[in-house]
């Protein structure tokens, strides 16, 4: 992709609160960036280990830190061009991970706001999900209730302190309409954008044959705060324009 929404995707991500846009990495720059960090996952994660926790099976945080190939996507690529258009002129990296569901991990996640976990203010912060892999209903795609962020942010005072965000806490909540869930199909190099506010959750990969990863990257306003941790800036790379935190213009 060369150029930025057009008014009809921005209206849709505003009306549904998740866009799909296809063929964000070709085949070339896919499997490049597959590689280095299937090689930064083995070093810190070893193989799927039935026995392991969900953090240790699914989530390896911070790999813009790991991986070259992913700092250059996160930091210069089109993604940043579609955040600067929902978000505006002044944009931080708020989080990168590897979000994996290898074949053989059948655990589901439930039903959260990514704002939730990381609450920010303003709350216009967005999510991206690359696939690295195929992800369909077998190998635990996506689902999504659209329109959700409407709704605001769900509070979660009473359930997340810093040390807990820390260690992975279970900020799942239950949904008045599953029904109107739609799974999320996406082709190897598709990426998801969602709203921060948007409810989402994954059933387990109960493919055989086939791993389900994604490439998460997380964009926020330069000037966004940390609600759970008392009002201080999220820290975060600034990627355009400009920012009143000097944390934020001095982080490497």
């Amino acid at each position: 992709m060369t150029s930025p929404l057009d008014q009809k995707q921005v209206d849709l991500y505003q009306r549904e609160g998740f866009l799909l846009l296809p063929q964000i990495l070709n085949a070339e720059q896919r499997q490049s960036i597959t590689q280095e960090c299937m090689d930064c996952w083995i070093e810190e994660k070893g193989p799927y280990d039935p026995e392991g926790t969900w953090l240790h099976n699914a989530l390896l945080t911070d790999i813009d830190r790991k991986s070259g190939k992913v700092q250059t996507f996160y930091r210069n690529g089109p993604l940043l061009d579609v955040a600067e258009q929902l978000i505006g002129p002044n944009i931080k990296g708020a989080a990168t991970q590897l979000t994996f569901k290898m074949r053989g991990n059948s655990m589901p996640f439930g039903w959260h706001q990514d704002n939730g976990y990381g609450q920010l203010d303003p709350a216009n912060a967005m999510t991206t999900l690359t696939a690295l892999d195929d992800a369909d209903e077998e190998n635990g795609c996506l689902w999504v209730i659209p329109s959700s962020h409407l709704r605001g942010q769900i509070d979660m005072t009473d359930r997340l302190t810093v040390q807990s965000k820390a260690s992975g806490a279970d900020l799942s909540v239950e949904v008045e309409q599953p029904q109107d869930a739609r799974p999320v199909i996406m082709k190897a190099g598709d990426t998801v954008i969602l709203h921060g506010h948007t409810l989402h959750r994954s059933e387990g990969n109960h493919s055989k044959h086939r791993d389900r990863r994604l490439l998460f990257m997380r964009y926020a306003d330069a000037d966004a705060i940390e609600v759970y941790n008392q009002g201080t800036p999220r820290l975060g790379p600034l990627l355009r324009g400009e920012t009143r935190f000097e944390q934020v213009r001095d982080y490497q």
